[in-house]
Order: C-alpha cells, then sequence, then structure tokens
C-alpha cells in the first residue's frame, strides 16, 4: 500500500506545472528565434532544429535505453535545451558538430546527473562551452547578417565583440568608432561588414520581448536578469569612464550573448539559486564575471564561462541565504 506524505502546513496550491512553465520559455523564445530566422535564414533554421531533434533523440534514447524509464519529452525540457544549444551558434555551423553539441548538453549536462531537476549546470551551456573548447575555429566563424540562401559557405566576419577586445589590446580606442550604434545593435541590424555573432543574440529587442512576457505569466521573476544587466552596465560604465579604449556601456550591453544568456540561460529553475536574496547575488557574480572575463580574459564573450561557474556555487548560495522560518521570531537584541 502506498502512503501519502503530506507535508506540514501551511499548504498553497498554484496552476504551476514544470510542462507549463517549460513551454512557456519555448514561447518567449519565439521572438528571438524568428529574427534569426529573418537575418540569417537557411543557416539558423537548419542548426536550430538539428540541435533540438538532437537533443529530443538523445534524452529519448537514454531515458529508454541506458536509465530503463518513460521519457519525458512532452515536459518540453529537451526542446528548450536544443533551441538554447542551437541559438548559441553560429548559423553556419556543421551538422554533425551541432549532433556532438547536443549529445554533449543532454548526455552529460543533463542526464548524467538524473535528468530534469537535478542537474547542476545549464545543459545548453555545457554543450556549447564543449563546442567552444573541442572546436574553436568553427565555433568563431560569425556570418554576416542577411545572407539568406547560404549555409556552409556564408561569409563570416568579425563581431562587435572581437573589436572591443582588440581596442583594449591594442589601446587603440578608434576601433571602436567602427562598431554600430546601440540602437543598430539593440534591434539587431549589424552593419559596416561585421558578423553578428549567435543565431539568438541578434537582437535585444527580440529577447526583452521574451523576458516581457515570462515576467508577465510568472515563468521567472526580475532578480536574475535585472541584476546581471544592472552589474554590467556599472561596471563597464565604470571602466569607460576611466579610459575610453572601454566601449560604452550601451553598447556593451546589447553585444554578444549577454541578454540571451541573462534572460534565458542564467533564470534555469535547477542551478540557480532558490531565494530571491540569493538570486541577487547570484545575477552580481555573472555580471562581474561577464565583464571580467570579456575585457581581461581570452575569449571575447565571458557570458557562457561567468553562467557555469555561478552554478558552481549556487548549492554554496543556498545554504548561506536562506529564507526566514515560517513562525520564526526574531531573537531579541
Amino acid at each position: 500500500m502506498n502512503k501519502l506524505i503530506v507535508s506540514l502546513s501551511p499548504h498553497d496550491h498554484g496552476a504551476d506545472t514544470v510542462e507549463r512553465n517549460m513551454w512557456g520559455v519555448i514561447v518567449a523564445l519565439m521572438p528571438a528565434l524568428l529574427v534569426s530566422f529573418y537575418y540569417f535564414g537557411l543557416g539558423s533554421v537548419v542548426v536550430c532544429l538539428t540541435s533540438v531533434a538532437a537533443c529530443m533523440f538523445v534524452e529519448w534514447a537514454i531515458s529508454k535505453y541506458v536509465m530503463r524509464r518513460p521519457a519525458t519529452l512532452s515536459d518540453g525540457s529537451a526542446i528548450i535545451t536544443g533551441l538554447l544549444l542551437g541559438m548559441n551558434l553560429p548559423s553556419n555551423f556543421p551538422i554533425w558538430m551541432t549532433l556532438v553539441g547536443a549529445l554533449v548538453a543532454i548526455g552529460v549536462g543533463k542526464m548524467s546527473f538524473g535528468g530534469l531537476g537535478c542537474n547542476i549546470f545549464n545543459p545548453a551551456l555545457v554543450g556549447r562551452c564543449f563546442l567552444l573548447v573541442s572546436f574553436p575555429a568553427e565555433m568563431t566563424l560569425w556570418p554576416k547578417v542577411g545572407q539568406l540562401t547560404q549555409y556552409a559557405d556564408a561569409v563570416t566576419g568579425a563581431t562587435p565583440l572581437s573589436l572591443m577586445k582588440q581596442a583594449i589590446k591594442t589601446g587603440d580606442a578608434g576601433l571602436l568608432d567602427k562598431l554600430p550604434s546601440a540602437l543598430d545593435m539593440f534591434l539587431g541590424n549589424v552593419g559596416n561588414g561585421l558578423g553578428a555573432g549567435s543565431i539568438g543574440e541578434v537582437s535585444a529587442l527580440a529577447l526583452l520581448i521574451g523576458l516581457g512576457y515570462m515576467l508577465w505569466k510568472g515563468i521567472i521573476t526580475w532578480h536574475i536578469p535585472v541584476t546581471i544587466l544592472a552589474t554590467v552596465l556599472a561596471l563597464s560604465g565604470a571602466l569607460h569612464w576611466a579610459n575610453p579604449v572601454y566601449a560604452m556601456p550601451s553598447q556593451v550591453i546589447f553585444s554578444g550573448g549577454l541578454m540571451l544568456g541573462a534572460i534565458f540561460m542564467a533564470t534555469d529553475y535547477v542551478s540557480s539559486p532558490m531565494i530571491h536574496r540569493g538570486q541577487i547575488v547570484y545575477g552580481v557574480g555573472i555580471g562581474a564575471l561577464t565583464v571580467i572575463i570579456r575585457n581581461w580574459g581570452s575569449y571575447p564573450e565571458g557570458m557562457s564561462f561567468a553562467i557555469l561557474i555561478m552554478n558552481a556555487f549556487t548549492p554554496l548560495i543556498n545554504h548561506y541565504v536562506k529564507p526566514k522560518r515560517f513562525g520564526e521570531v526574531p531573537a531579541k537584541k
């Protein structure tokens, strides 16, 4: 006979389910995904569809033949991992490498820990960072926007982040004049022969629309994304004020994968802190690490590494930043 175990009161019933929130995130990703299809065309479609299909297949195969339990594809988590992995790749990325990334993301980053709810790192970022370390050349060839008919032979160009990095290394602030305006970067209109970066980072506006939807639906709270963006704005503003060789904060915040990471990957339920105060600490850490890696690290982009590093600190944050117990009486001084 199965026993029904009920925890102590108080109890609260809500309409939230794993499936509802996961599919809500998928809906929130649609504006950025559609914008990427518009700018990159065939390449982004091929990469994203390959990534999603591969992530779903790997999760199904491991669930059925390794873990011997029913597959959980209906909850949408494998689709989200596939979308986020694909949106973190260049639109001309080879198909077989995308398959490898999906295998690592799901097989290593998720299922090796026990599946949904057990992974300590964001699975899509595990896959992306594995690909970046394993195939650095292919991961840093960024197609220019508007190449609707090309895939493997797309013409590539430097990204705004690589220009910022070059300006810091050479001490030549004049290189920053080649950057698009903050408004163009906000809309995704990257010109001057520059590559636009990964598929999902082309339009900050589309990503912010997704953020607004998730906040409206209560899927996430503002604490992590706002704290990350505010930290990056503050630190990059201080650096630009001290030395104009560092880009303006308005350009920094709309460049690279900052928006995509802050809104959709740092807010992962499993790998982020549970308490709002802990989420603020977590967000400050991600923002500070991103600025440090971008300006003084080996890679122009630091968002992925920053999130994974702070994922590792999440258990520690949860341990020391705890909510007040229900009914607890404050100690008298």
